[in-house]
């Protein structure tokens, strides 16, 4: 080989080198969820790079409590990942509003989610789309199955039928009726009001009729829920008052405890935990036949940086994860954790199976106090979450309640004043 010959077969396989790594773009992954790393890389992220050859991507987490601050910081730095897992409503549109997160509206994949799905990452005349929708969870009440075959107790479906039931469990004293605690407040509000209140009402009917204007929370419909909440204080066990969340948990799994209003998030946990088989009903309704409601919340999602040098790369990742593929894998990954893309997902987890499986017999909507209610002083949602505590303890009614509820949203919110 001459000189010449060699140096035109450096330079050439220079070149193509040169090609190849330009070629190679490595996507970073932005997202709160770091107990998920391990499915990420073993799972999600090999089908899609098997499928995209040249496209690299890095799941690289924060961790939960420390996501907001860590990521605002990292995108006015200008280091951010190319991709930001999105929290619901507010957090994630304030992003869009200050040019942090790109307009996804034109993505082809947005086809494949309904409104209510896409409904946290819009703005809110839902003109701009902002986050390819991933998951959600949902509300609903698991059971000790062997409990209730030991006590002859059939699923509930209406109200009437769960308080005989709750009775039932009561008088025979083998086990606390239902496990939770209103120490934390939260769960009060998220497995309680929240979780029941769908179907006094009814979903996205009184959801959006309240952000109109054209219903108050001093309305029936609204204070009901509150009534029932004030019945449960009967079936949770005594000291429930200081019982946090995890001590709720942990009566669950250790059977001591017979019915736990639900997240669906607890299923991977439970299956671990509990040494019983268990089961899963939604809310019950007022009267059988009554058209049924249940809390589908929109939980998490994905966006693109607007300020990533790899932004075509990044919608090829975005499209992939808004496709029926990427729904099925990341639903049976994370059972509990419910795709809301419109293709039906076929899981293997039977707790799972069960809470999505009502999505075909009741209408989804999301938590009534997080999309625009939150916005102001007070906060609707960390109110609610005191009040529907108070109402369970007896230390307030469900009238008052309500009516501390809607003075307080009114003090800000034009559309209630």
């Amino acid at each position: 080989m001459t000189t010449r010959t060699l140096r035109i077969a450096l330079l050439t396989s220079t070149l193509l080198a040169g090609a190849a790594q330009a070629q190679d773009v490595t996507l970073t992954i932005e997202s709160w969820r770091n107990d998920d790393l391990t499915i990420w890389q073993d799972t999600i992220i090999p089908a899609f790079e098997a499928q995209n050859p040249g496209i690299k991507v890095v799941f690289a987490p924060s961790a939960p409590a420390e996501y907001n601050a860590v990521l605002n910081s990292k995108l006015d730095a200008g280091s951010a990942g190319d991709l930001i897992t999105c929290r619901p409503f507010d957090a994630s549109l304030e992003l869009y509003n200050k040019g942090k997160l790109a307009d996804l509206t034109a993505l082809a994949a947005m086809a494949n989610f309904s409104p209510v799905a896409k409904s946290a990452w819009q703005t809110d005349d839902g003109t701009a789309t902002f986050c390819v929708p991933m998951a959600s969870v949902i509300h609903g009440f698991i059971y000790n199955a062997d409990a209730f075959a030991q006590l002859g107790i059939e699923v509930p479906q209406t109200e009437a039928e769960f308080f005989a039931a709750l009775d039932k469990i009561k008088a025979d004293g083998t086990y606390i009726p239902m496990a939770m605690g209103t120490n934390d407040q939260w769960e009060a509000a998220t497995m309680g009001y929240n979780n029941i209140g769908p179907n006094y009402w009814k979903g996205e009917e009184g959801r959006l009729a309240l952000i109109k204007g054209e219903q108050t929370l001093t309305d029936p419909q609204w204070v009901a829920p509150f009534t029932q909440l004030a019945r449960w204080k009967d079936y949770l066990g005594d000291g429930f008052e200081a019982q946090t969340y995890p001590d709720s948990q942990n009566l669950f799994t250790l059977g001591r405890a017979a019915i736990y209003p639900a997240g669906s998030w607890e299923i991977s946990g439970f299956n671990t935990q509990a040494g019983f088989k268990m089961g899963a009903f939604p809310p019950p309704v007022a009267a059988a036949g009554d058209t049924c409601y249940i809390s589908d919340h929109t939980d998490i999602a994905l966006g693109l940086n607007a300020a990533s040098p790899n932004a075509d790369q990044a919608k090829v990742f975005l499209e992939w994860v808004g496709s029926p593929e990427f729904a099925t894998l990341y639903a049976n990954a994370l059972p509990g954790f419910f795709s809301l893309n419109s293709t039906p997902v076929e899981m293997a987890d039977p707790l799972a199976k069960e809470f999505v499986s009502w999505r075909d017999t009741c209408q989804s909507t999301i938590r009534s106090t997080y999309q625009i209610l939150s916005r102001g002083t007070p906060n609707l949602e960390n109110e609610t979450w005191n009040a529907s505590a108070n109402v369970i303890k007896g230390t307030e009614t469900p009238e008052a309640a309500a009516e501390r509820l809607q003075a307080g949203l009114a003090s800000w919110f034009a559309p209630q004043q």
